[in-house]
């Protein structure tokens, strides 16, 4: 069982909070605390604390609200070492997570639907969602055939919905997966990378494989897509076909005409599952033409049985300074428009 005793510092600022980590076991800890403290030097550096500890016994010291998240994240990393094996990445998600919000507002959000914690289940693990917007876009993806998930680079808009599709595979809720990618260059022509069109569209697609290989093994995905079980395609491979007992994924869909994310949308079929992701601040298409993304923000909000998700800098799950960089990209652009206005 766990305890903590709350002291009183001499100069009425800081809290040292202690807490015993029950029930005691050396490999658990070790996994807690990672090579050399690293994991913990980690988390003191993110709440702006002191931890100290021998053995089981742990002391915190730090301003009282952060001292109690420090108590409060180590409790839950300790229950996670009966499962998983802790890494700095791992503590940085963890950390991400609770970033979102304070304990009090974590008690209340287990009551929201909306962004009460869910997991994915597959074969190789669980996984889970971090933070209230990840946990509102898989809760729509699990109970709705259309839904976009909308924002910024690394916040795990795609890695999600490849998890959703290979959950919805294995228990045999679809028949295949299809995934699919506009091939815009991002300041880059296609004609002069080697190959045939496949071969120069692959690199496209490499970060739903990534994910697909984290999932199912490199061995298992290569047998899937002989078998069609997967398919990759380009968008401009989806017209003409309906698409029946699938879950399809269309990533980067910033990158398409509303005309195509007409034609994109009305494949959806019987039995079949949509999931369509992009960043509106990253638009590569030529001549300034309009976003399908973007468009369909604009008509089909408030329909029912579609669901937007919308991500901040905030959920960014990659290394910290992505986070940053977002929002400096974000305060520029806002500066560079307000000053066009008064121009």
């Amino acid at each position: 069982m766990k305890t903590s005793t709350t002291s009183k510092s001499e100069n009425n600022e800081l809290d040292s909070i202690s807490l015993i980590l029950e029930p005691q076991d050396n490999q658990r800890l070790t996994n807690l605390c990672g090579q050399f403290d690293q994991h913990l030097r980690q988390i003191e550096t993110h709440f702006d604390v002191e931890i100290s500890n021998r053995g089981f016994q742990f002391k915190i010291t730090g301003v009282p609200l952060q001292a109690q998240k420090t108590i409060n994240l180590l409790q839950e990393l300790y229950d996670a070492t009966k499962t998983e094996d802790l890494a700095p990445e791992k503590i940085h998600l963890y950390l991400q997570e609770d970033t979102h919000a304070s304990p009090a507002d974590k008690q209340s959000k287990k009551v929201n639907d909306e962004t009460a914690p869910v997991s994915i289940r597959t074969r190789r693990g669980l996984i889970r969602g971090r933070g209230p917007n990840q946990n509102h876009y898989i809760r729509s993806i699990q109970t709705h055939d259309l839904t976009f998930g909308i924002g910024p680079a690394g916040t795990g808009k795609t890695y999600l919905a490849v998890a959703c599709a290979v959950e919805a595979l294995e228990r045999d809720e679809v028949r295949r997966i299809i995934l699919v990618r506009p091939a815009v260059e991002a300041g880059e022509k296609l004609g002069f990378l080697p190959g045939d069109l496949s071969q120069k569209v692959d690199p496209y697609l490499r970060p739903m494989y990534d994910a697909l290989y984290e999932m199912l093994g490199f061995e298992k995905v290569d047998k899937l897509i002989e078998k069609n079980v997967i398919e990759v395609a380009p968008l401009a491979y989806m017209r003409g076909r309906t698409l029946n007992d699938s879950f399809i994924i269309m990533d980067e869909a910033q990158n398409t005409t509303a005309e195509q994310m007409k034609m994109f949308l009305t494949r959806l079929g019987f039995g079949s599952t949509a999931v369509v992701t992009g960043d509106i601040t990253q638009i590569d298409l030529p001549n300034h033409q309009k976003s399908g993304l973007k468009h369909v923000i604009d008509i089909f909000q408030g329909v029912k049985e579609i669901r937007f998700s919308f991500f901040e800098s905030k959920d960014v799950v990659r290394h910290k300074l992505v986070q940053r960089i977002v929002d400096l990209y974000e305060a520029h652009e806002k500066k560079s428009g307000t000053e066009k206005k008064t121009n």
